[in-house]
């Protein structure tokens, strides 16, 4: 089987009230990707990704080769990890190697089931009309059989259930009941009553505490004063639950543009290419809002103190409303994690092995976060995570479990003090 190249792919931006606005065309010719605006998005105004795309006529190419020669916002598109590992032998079995595949026959196979409000035509995602409940533990079976290697039946279902989401875990995007009880595709027209939720499963590795304990964070980093969605520990019949969260990048109707670091600043999530005081900079440049920054700052202090040390730039995102104004996305993919080589992914003020109270402080100060506003987000992070184990108890952490974390988080706070 052969996959029709796509040479020009339009791009659109999904307004809150489901109306798509005409952003430009991605063109493709001797291995270079070309982008221009569509002139009705730039008499718009909006800067669609204002750091390395700059809302002016004319064609663009990306300077950095980084995301195969696609700008950063169009890369946030595509799927990583799962979704992507899901696509390329959704692929093979199809025939088609997935090496010859060009970015725009990527985004193309995304086409408008994107994360954000990008969508794309030719709009090749997969459809379905299948509107039957999901059964979270047959789907968590199917997604480690392909993870162990074994080929599952449904395949083509868990492609679609997976849209364009990124992370190494598997998840699916789902459509959820008001109380709950009813889970359907999460790509396809959403009932009435229904909310947008992504569900994740364990991932090789993991052990059956890793919903638990992100659900646990999850609640931990909403009393340490961080802007958490709305989370829940969906059941199973197999173990302690799924791990779930209310998607932030759709309204009732439409959607919102989302703008990782990464794709933001050009940088590769896989390296230590991005520290926290770059990354405040870019916030405060970007939402010109010292609110924002401190938003960031306080969950710096939290991956700190929380040892959530898988930081890196593809986790931190921001939203743009529509007047075209940016701000701190809800923080989200935060859990008990090592980090390369047991480090953070950014470091904070030069250190990413054993921050201190010093490296903290400095971090914020420099930012220009006034010192009291500092130590009072300091405070108020360390207190909420010396809580843990009442978090640990409430998501049904076990002891055991929760008592390994809890020796880690003892001897950050020792380390902090130093």
């Amino acid at each position: 089987m052969t996959l029709d190249p796509v040479d020009v792919l339009s791009v659109g931006l999904e307004l809150k009230d489901g109306t798509t606005l005409p952003v430009g065309r991605l063109g493709a010719r001797r291995r270079r990707i070309f982008f221009e605006f569509d002139p009705a998005f730039l008499r718009s105004g909006l800067p669609l990704s204002p750091y390395k795309l700059p809302l002016e006529s004319g064609v663009h190419v990306a300077k950095e080769s980084i995301f195969d020669g696609l700008f950063g916002v169009f890369n946030d598109s595509l799927p990583d990890g799962w979704g992507l590992l899901l696509l390329d032998r959704q692929l093979r079995r199809r025939g088609i190697e997935p090496g010859a595949l060009t970015p725009l026959d990527r985004l193309a196979m995304v086409g408008s089931n994107a994360m954000g409000a990008l969508r794309y035509e030719p709009d090749r995602a997969p459809v379905s009309a299948d509107n039957q409940p999901l059964v979270l533990d047959d789907l968590a079976a199917e997604a480690d059989r392909e993870l162990s290697g074994t080929p599952s039946e449904i395949l083509e279902r868990l492609v679609l259930l997976a849209g364009s989401s990124a992370g190494a875990r598997p998840k699916i995007l789902a459509n959820v009941s008001a109380d709950r009880s009813v889970l359907q595709q999460g790509t396809g027209p959403r009932p009435e009553g229904f909310t947008p939720w992504l569900i994740k499963f364990r991932a090789s590795g993991d052990d059956a505490q890793t919903g638990t304990v992100e659900y646990a964070y999850s609640l931990m980093a909403r009393a340490a004063g961080l802007e958490i969605p709305e989370t829940h520990l969906f059941a199973s019949s197999s173990g302690p639950g799924y791990f779930g969260v209310r998607r932030f990048d759709r309204t009732e109707s439409g959607a919102v543009h989302m703008h990782t670091a990464s794709g933001l600043l050009h940088t590769d999530h896989r390296l230590p290419s991005l520290d926290y005081d770059n990354l405040l900079k870019a916030a405060r440049w970007l939402t010109r809002d010292m609110t924002e920054v401190e938003k960031l700052y306080r969950l710096a202090v939290f991956n700190v103190f929380s040892h959530n040390r898988d930081d890196h730039p593809k986790n931190v995102s921001f939203l743009m409303d529509a007047s075209g104004h940016w701000c701190v996305s809800p923080a989200y993919d935060l859990t008990f994690s090592a980090g390369p080589g047991g480090e953070h992914s950014m470091m904070i003020a030069g250190e990413g092995r054993s921050p201190a109270q010093s490296h903290i402080q400095r971090l914020g100060t420099d930012i220009g976060i006034a010192r009291k506003k500092v130590l009072s987000i300091i405070e108020e992070v360390a207190t909420t995570v010396a809580s843990w184990p009442t978090f640990a108890a409430h998501a049904r952490v076990s002891e055991e479990k929760a008592e390994r974390i809890q020796q880690v988080l003892n001897r950050i706070a020792l380390q902090v003090q130093k």
